[in-house]
Protein backbone atom coordinates (compact mmCIF):
# COMPACT_ATOMS: atom_id res chain seq x y z
CA UNK A 1 0.00 0.00 0.00
CA UNK A 2 1.39 3.51 -0.90
CA UNK A 3 0.42 6.15 0.56
CA UNK A 4 1.24 9.83 -0.54
CA UNK A 5 0.98 12.43 2.39
CA UNK A 6 0.12 16.15 1.55
CA UNK A 7 0.04 18.94 3.64
CA UNK A 8 1.67 22.66 4.20
CA UNK A 9 4.40 24.05 5.52
CA UNK A 10 3.94 26.87 8.56
CA UNK A 11 5.37 27.89 11.25
CA UNK A 12 2.73 26.21 13.44
CA UNK A 13 3.12 22.64 15.05
CA UNK A 14 1.03 19.95 13.92
CA UNK A 15 -0.88 18.23 16.97
CA UNK A 16 1.62 15.50 18.52
CA UNK A 17 -1.03 12.67 18.08
CA UNK A 18 0.03 12.51 14.33
CA UNK A 19 2.95 10.70 15.45
CA UNK A 20 0.47 7.99 16.20
CA UNK A 21 -0.58 8.55 12.47
CA UNK A 22 3.20 7.45 11.01
CA UNK A 23 3.56 4.74 13.99
CA UNK A 24 0.13 3.29 12.56
CA UNK A 25 1.56 3.44 9.05
CA UNK A 26 4.55 1.96 9.68
CA UNK A 27 2.66 -0.79 11.21
CA UNK A 28 0.58 -1.64 8.47
CA UNK A 29 3.79 -1.62 6.11
CA UNK A 30 3.04 1.39 4.10
CA UNK A 31 4.91 3.04 1.87
CA UNK A 32 4.78 6.58 1.90
CA UNK A 33 5.10 9.05 -1.20
CA UNK A 34 6.29 12.85 0.18
CA UNK A 35 7.72 15.93 -1.22
CA UNK A 36 11.11 15.88 0.03
CA UNK A 37 10.27 19.46 1.69
CA UNK A 38 7.54 18.35 3.94
CA UNK A 39 9.25 15.31 4.86
CA UNK A 40 12.22 17.86 6.11
CA UNK A 41 9.18 19.05 7.89
CA UNK A 42 7.47 16.69 9.21
CA UNK A 43 11.22 15.11 10.22
CA UNK A 44 11.80 18.06 12.52
CA UNK A 45 8.48 17.32 14.61
CA UNK A 46 8.12 13.19 14.44
CA UNK A 47 9.75 10.12 13.76
CA UNK A 48 8.95 8.36 10.82
CA UNK A 49 9.74 4.95 10.58
CA UNK A 50 7.36 3.54 7.43
CA UNK A 51 9.78 3.68 3.96
CA UNK A 52 9.35 6.89 2.14
CA UNK A 53 10.15 7.71 -1.35
CA UNK A 54 10.91 11.28 -1.68
CA UNK A 55 9.72 13.47 -4.92
CA UNK A 56 9.62 17.02 -6.21
CA UNK A 57 6.55 17.01 -8.00
CA UNK A 58 3.35 15.84 -7.37
CA UNK A 59 2.20 15.64 -10.05
CA UNK A 60 4.77 12.03 -10.37
CA UNK A 61 1.82 10.43 -7.96
CA UNK A 62 0.04 9.19 -11.02
CA UNK A 63 0.38 5.61 -11.13
CA UNK A 64 2.15 5.41 -8.30
CA UNK A 65 0.27 6.26 -5.52
CA UNK A 66 -3.27 4.33 -4.15
CA UNK A 67 -4.08 7.10 -1.35
CA UNK A 68 -3.46 10.51 -0.41
CA UNK A 69 -3.83 11.58 3.13
CA UNK A 70 -4.37 15.56 3.17
CA UNK A 71 -3.25 16.55 6.86
CA UNK A 72 -4.94 20.19 7.70
CA UNK A 73 -8.19 21.46 6.94
CA UNK A 74 -10.57 22.06 4.28
CA UNK A 75 -8.28 24.39 2.41
CA UNK A 76 -5.18 22.10 2.32
CA UNK A 77 -7.86 19.32 0.68
CA UNK A 78 -8.72 21.66 -2.09
CA UNK A 79 -5.20 22.34 -3.11
CA UNK A 80 -4.30 18.57 -3.55
CA UNK A 81 -7.19 18.71 -6.19
CA UNK A 82 -4.20 20.38 -8.46
CA UNK A 83 -1.93 17.15 -7.69
CA UNK A 84 -4.54 14.28 -7.91
CA UNK A 85 -6.46 15.92 -11.09
CA UNK A 86 -7.99 12.90 -13.38
CA UNK A 87 -5.81 10.26 -11.81
CA UNK A 88 -8.49 8.80 -9.62
CA UNK A 89 -6.55 8.33 -6.26
CA UNK A 90 -8.84 8.55 -3.42
CA UNK A 91 -8.52 11.47 -1.06
CA UNK A 92 -8.67 11.02 2.47
CA UNK A 93 -8.30 14.09 4.56
CA UNK A 94 -7.33 14.11 8.10
CA UNK A 95 -8.14 17.65 9.95
CA UNK A 96 -5.81 19.65 12.14
CA UNK A 97 -7.13 22.91 11.25
CA UNK A 98 -10.76 23.94 12.52
CA UNK A 99 -14.05 23.40 10.92
CA UNK A 100 -13.69 20.58 8.54
CA UNK A 101 -16.62 19.83 6.22
CA UNK A 102 -13.82 17.71 3.69
CA UNK A 103 -11.56 17.08 5.95
CA UNK A 104 -13.55 16.12 8.85
CA UNK A 105 -12.19 13.01 10.51
CA UNK A 106 -10.02 13.57 13.46
CA UNK A 107 -6.32 12.03 13.94
CA UNK A 108 -7.58 10.11 16.17
CA UNK A 109 -10.28 8.40 14.24
CA UNK A 110 -7.64 7.89 11.75
CA UNK A 111 -4.84 6.26 14.21
CA UNK A 112 -7.70 4.33 16.04
CA UNK A 113 -9.42 2.64 12.65
CA UNK A 114 -9.00 4.59 9.02
CA UNK A 115 -5.58 3.39 8.16
CA UNK A 116 -6.74 -0.45 9.00
CA UNK A 117 -9.81 0.34 7.19
CA UNK A 118 -7.96 1.62 4.01
CA UNK A 119 -5.62 -1.33 4.60
CA UNK A 120 -8.64 -3.30 4.35
CA UNK A 121 -11.05 -1.55 1.80
CA UNK A 122 -13.42 -1.14 3.93
CA UNK A 123 -15.00 2.38 2.53
CA UNK A 124 -16.58 4.11 0.11
CA UNK A 125 -16.07 6.70 -2.24
CA UNK A 126 -17.50 10.12 -2.64
CA UNK A 127 -17.47 11.03 -5.84
CA UNK A 128 -17.33 14.92 -5.86
CA UNK A 129 -18.69 16.98 -8.80
CA UNK A 130 -15.72 19.70 -10.10
CA UNK A 131 -16.59 23.01 -12.25
CA UNK A 132 -14.80 23.99 -14.96
CA UNK A 133 -13.81 27.19 -16.26
CA UNK A 134 -12.74 28.12 -19.99
CA UNK A 135 -11.51 31.53 -21.41
CA UNK A 136 -10.15 32.61 -24.36
CA UNK A 137 -6.96 34.31 -22.24
CA UNK A 138 -6.56 30.34 -20.77
CA UNK A 139 -7.17 31.73 -17.17
CA UNK A 140 -5.68 28.79 -14.86
CA UNK A 141 -4.06 26.65 -17.41
CA UNK A 142 -4.59 23.59 -17.44
CA UNK A 143 -6.17 23.23 -13.49
CA UNK A 144 -8.95 25.09 -14.71
CA UNK A 145 -11.56 23.35 -12.41
CA UNK A 146 -12.40 23.80 -8.88
CA UNK A 147 -13.93 21.14 -6.03
CA UNK A 148 -15.74 24.08 -4.43
CA UNK A 149 -16.41 26.95 -6.39
CA UNK A 150 -15.97 29.62 -8.81
CA UNK A 151 -15.76 33.16 -7.40
CA UNK A 152 -15.53 36.65 -9.40
CA UNK A 153 -14.60 39.82 -7.31
CA UNK A 154 -13.85 42.83 -8.06
CA UNK A 155 -10.16 44.51 -7.55
CA UNK A 156 -11.08 47.54 -6.02
CA UNK A 157 -13.11 48.16 -2.78
CA UNK A 158 -15.35 51.28 -3.99
CA UNK A 159 -17.97 50.59 -6.97
CA UNK A 160 -19.32 47.82 -7.77
CA UNK A 161 -19.55 45.71 -10.75
CA UNK A 162 -22.02 44.63 -12.86
CA UNK A 163 -22.22 40.79 -13.94
CA UNK A 164 -24.11 39.54 -17.16
CA UNK A 165 -25.41 35.86 -16.35
CA UNK A 166 -26.59 33.26 -19.53
CA UNK A 167 -27.63 29.76 -18.81
CA UNK A 168 -27.47 27.24 -21.82
CA UNK A 169 -27.71 31.08 -23.72
CA UNK A 170 -30.47 32.32 -22.08
CA UNK A 171 -30.18 35.46 -20.16
CA UNK A 172 -30.74 35.36 -16.83
CA UNK A 173 -29.49 38.45 -14.78
CA UNK A 174 -27.12 41.44 -14.64
CA UNK A 175 -25.79 41.03 -11.51
CA UNK A 176 -25.30 44.76 -9.90
CA UNK A 177 -23.22 43.01 -6.74
CA UNK A 178 -19.26 42.57 -5.01
CA UNK A 179 -19.04 39.45 -7.21
CA UNK A 180 -20.12 36.04 -7.96
CA UNK A 181 -20.23 32.78 -7.02
CA UNK A 182 -21.03 29.85 -8.90
CA UNK A 183 -20.61 26.64 -6.61
CA UNK A 184 -21.15 22.90 -6.52
CA UNK A 185 -22.98 20.75 -4.01
CA UNK A 186 -19.78 20.15 -2.00
CA UNK A 187 -18.76 24.06 -1.91
CA UNK A 188 -22.45 24.89 -0.77
CA UNK A 189 -21.21 24.92 2.60
CA UNK A 190 -18.20 26.88 1.49
CA UNK A 191 -18.45 30.87 0.35
CA UNK A 192 -21.73 30.76 -0.81
CA UNK A 193 -23.03 29.56 2.46
CA UNK A 194 -22.02 32.54 4.19
CA UNK A 195 -23.29 34.32 1.66
CA UNK A 196 -26.94 33.73 2.07
CA UNK A 197 -26.71 30.34 -0.49
CA UNK A 198 -28.32 26.93 0.06
CA UNK A 199 -26.70 23.97 1.77
CA UNK A 200 -27.13 20.87 -1.07
CA UNK A 201 -26.28 17.08 -0.35
CA UNK A 202 -22.94 16.14 -2.56
CA UNK A 203 -24.53 14.00 -5.05
CA UNK A 204 -26.61 16.82 -6.10
CA UNK A 205 -26.93 17.41 -10.04
CA UNK A 206 -26.53 21.47 -9.58
CA UNK A 207 -24.67 23.86 -9.16
CA UNK A 208 -25.98 27.00 -7.50
CA UNK A 209 -25.38 30.89 -8.54
CA UNK A 210 -24.99 33.34 -5.50
CA UNK A 211 -24.35 36.66 -5.65
CA UNK A 212 -22.27 38.81 -3.18
CA UNK A 213 -24.04 41.65 -1.27
CA UNK A 214 -25.88 42.59 -4.47
CA UNK A 215 -27.88 46.40 -4.85
CA UNK A 216 -30.85 44.91 -5.64
CA UNK A 217 -32.55 43.13 -2.26
CA UNK A 218 -34.75 40.84 -4.37
CA UNK A 219 -31.60 38.95 -5.98
CA UNK A 220 -31.33 35.58 -4.26
CA UNK A 221 -29.09 32.69 -5.04
CA UNK A 222 -30.63 30.32 -8.31
CA UNK A 223 -29.50 26.68 -7.87
CA UNK A 224 -29.35 25.54 -12.13
CA UNK A 225 -28.89 22.18 -13.30
CA UNK A 226 -25.13 20.76 -13.72
CA UNK A 227 -25.06 19.87 -17.34
CA UNK A 228 -25.75 23.41 -18.60
CA UNK A 229 -23.58 25.91 -19.68
CA UNK A 230 -23.45 29.20 -17.35
CA UNK A 231 -21.34 32.43 -19.50
CA UNK A 232 -20.57 35.09 -17.53
CA UNK A 233 -19.41 38.49 -18.84
CA UNK A 234 -18.42 41.45 -16.33
CA UNK A 235 -17.78 45.34 -16.66
CA UNK A 236 -17.75 48.27 -14.43
CA UNK A 237 -15.84 51.09 -13.64
CA UNK A 238 -12.40 49.01 -13.32
CA UNK A 239 -10.72 47.35 -16.29
CA UNK A 240 -9.65 44.34 -14.68
CA UNK A 241 -11.65 41.86 -12.29
CA UNK A 242 -10.03 38.56 -10.04
CA UNK A 243 -11.70 34.98 -10.59
CA UNK A 244 -10.85 32.68 -8.15
CA UNK A 245 -11.02 28.76 -8.65
CA UNK A 246 -10.65 27.79 -5.04
CA UNK A 247 -8.25 29.17 -3.42
CA UNK A 248 -6.42 29.82 -6.58
CA UNK A 249 -6.61 33.58 -8.22
CA UNK A 250 -5.99 34.70 -11.23
CA UNK A 251 -6.87 38.57 -12.53
CA UNK A 252 -8.92 39.26 -16.17
CA UNK A 253 -10.24 42.28 -18.15
CA UNK A 254 -13.42 43.12 -18.58
CA UNK A 255 -14.51 41.71 -21.76
CA UNK A 256 -13.72 38.38 -21.36
CA UNK A 257 -16.42 35.74 -21.14
CA UNK A 258 -16.07 33.17 -18.86
CA UNK A 259 -17.59 29.67 -19.84
CA UNK A 260 -18.34 27.59 -17.27
CA UNK A 261 -19.25 23.47 -17.10
CA UNK A 262 -19.29 20.18 -15.46
CA UNK A 263 -15.91 18.82 -15.39
CA UNK A 264 -15.39 15.30 -17.18
CA UNK A 265 -14.29 14.11 -14.10
CA UNK A 266 -14.81 13.59 -10.36
CA UNK A 267 -12.87 13.67 -7.13
CA UNK A 268 -13.02 10.30 -4.86
CA UNK A 269 -13.30 11.18 -1.53
CA UNK A 270 -12.54 8.12 0.88
CA UNK A 271 -15.54 8.36 3.43
CA UNK A 272 -16.30 5.67 6.33
CA UNK A 273 -19.47 4.60 7.29
CA UNK A 274 -20.32 7.32 10.18
CA UNK A 275 -19.14 10.22 8.48
CA UNK A 276 -22.38 10.57 6.34
CA UNK A 277 -22.96 14.24 4.98
CA UNK A 278 -25.85 14.61 7.60
CA UNK A 279 -23.67 13.96 10.56
CA UNK A 280 -21.33 15.96 9.43
CA UNK A 281 -23.20 19.16 8.89
CA UNK A 282 -25.25 18.48 12.44
CA UNK A 283 -22.04 18.46 13.94
CA UNK A 284 -19.93 20.72 12.21
CA UNK A 285 -22.71 23.53 12.33
CA UNK A 286 -24.39 23.02 15.66
CA UNK A 287 -27.94 22.26 14.92
CA UNK A 288 -29.98 20.97 17.72
CA UNK A 289 -27.49 22.72 20.67
CA UNK A 290 -29.51 24.86 22.24
CA UNK A 291 -27.13 27.11 24.25
CA UNK A 292 -29.91 28.70 26.54
CA UNK A 293 -29.85 24.87 28.07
Amino acid sequence: MKIAIYGRITEKLLPQELQGLFDKLKAVDAELFLHHDYLDYLKKQFTIEARVETHDDHNLMRGRVDYLLSIGGDGTLLETIAFVRNSGIPILGINTGRLGFLAALTVQEAVDSAVELIKTRKFSLDKRTLIKLETTTNLFGDVNYALNELTIQRTESSSMMTIHCSVNGEFLNSYWADGLIISTPTGSTAYSLSCGGPLMVPDSRSFVITPLSPHNLNVRPLIVPDDCEILLQVEGRSNRYLASLDSRMASFESGVELRLKKEDFKISLIRFGQHHFFNTIREKLMWGIDRRN
